[in-house]
């Protein structure tokens, strides 16, 4: 299948390869040059340009992009997907963005012709590497049905969530989550070392007793615990601080807009804002047991 990928940052990058893997032909674009050289060499074709995309003859369009204002950007602006792509082609966007604009675009892809899925992504750079991600769709039954194949390409679990912008729901209610348990399971074995427990011994404990969750049994926060998380190579890799604040302000700003209160997740934007702002930012978020650690650094 001909299929164009605008985005190819640290999880679109591996995403389109796996689609090429896959035999597709694959048209991708970004702005930053080295990320579309290794894709073409890769065996992808590159276009100089959103409206050049659109204006191919790609049948699928996928983009992976970092926020809500790029999204609007590249769907809805005077350049844009929707100024220039052929009515039929099936639109997918992978960002994670607030389902208000998620629906936004939905709508306006639909009244150009346009079927479009919201499908964000789980699983970090390591799942899409692999191809194990989980992709949370939003939008008709027919345009999932017909995607399905494609995704399958990049995930191992494609949920479908309901009409549009309900992928996108999926996911902020997912993240914000993760963003509470993580600040527990960081406060949990924090205190639990600082009282002399062993490191090992406290999260095997909890991981066979009520308090197991992913954050303390696959990521666990704590240095030396799990030697594939993060904490065990200084935090680096996995999913920045940065980008865990990005949705759980997503995720407030939606309950917002819902009258929905959501006093943890509140609580846990606003820790992650405090590490942001100490210059933390590029860390992994499991980091934030930083904030409770007396260890140097």
């Amino acid at each position: 299948m001909k299929i164009g990928f605008l985005g190819l940052g640290n999880m679109g990058g591996p995403m389109a390869l796996n689609l090429l893997k896959a035999g597709h032909q694959l048209s991708v674009f970004d702005l930053v040059a080295a990320s579309v050289k290794h894709l073409v060499e890769a065996g992808a074709s590159a276009v100089g340009s959103p409206a050049e995309m659109a204006k191919g003859d790609c049948e699928v369009i996928i983009t992976m992009l970092p926020a809500s204002q790029h999204v609007k950007a590249v769907y809805l602006g005077e350049d844009g997907l929707l100024a220039h792509v052929k009515a039929g082609v099936l639109l997918i966007d992978s960002s994670t963005i607030d389902p208000i604009s998620a629906r936004e675009v939905a709508g306006a892809a639909v009244k150009h012709g346009n079927p479009m899925l919201d499908a964000p992504v789980s699983g970090g750079t390591g799942g899409a590497a692999a191809g194990t991600l989980t992709f949370m769709i939003g939008g008709e039954q027919a345009d999932f049905d017909r995607a399905q194949p494609i995704l399958a390409a990049m995930g191992k679990n494609i949920v479908y969530c309901g009409g549009a912008g309900n992928g996108q729901v999926a996911k902020v209610a997912n993240n914000m989550l993760l963003g509470i348990s993580m600040i527990g399971a960081a406060e949990a074995m924090n205190l639990g070392v600082s009282l002399g427990m062993d490191a090992k011994v406290l999260a095997g404990i909890i991981n066979t007793s009520s308090g197991r969750c992913w954050s303390t049994d696959t990521y666990n926060p704590f240095p030396g615990v799990i030697e594939t998380a993060p904490a065990s190579r200084g935090y680096t890799g996995g999913f920045g601080t940065d980008l865990m604040l990005k949705d759980l302000g997503l995720a407030t700003e939606a309950a917002k807009q819902a009258r929905q209160p959501v006093m943890l997740g509140a609580a846990a934007q606003q820790i992650y804002q405090t590490f942001s702002q100490q210059g933390n930012g590029g860390l992994d978020f499991s980091a934030i047991i930083k904030l409770y650690s007396k260890q140097e650094g």
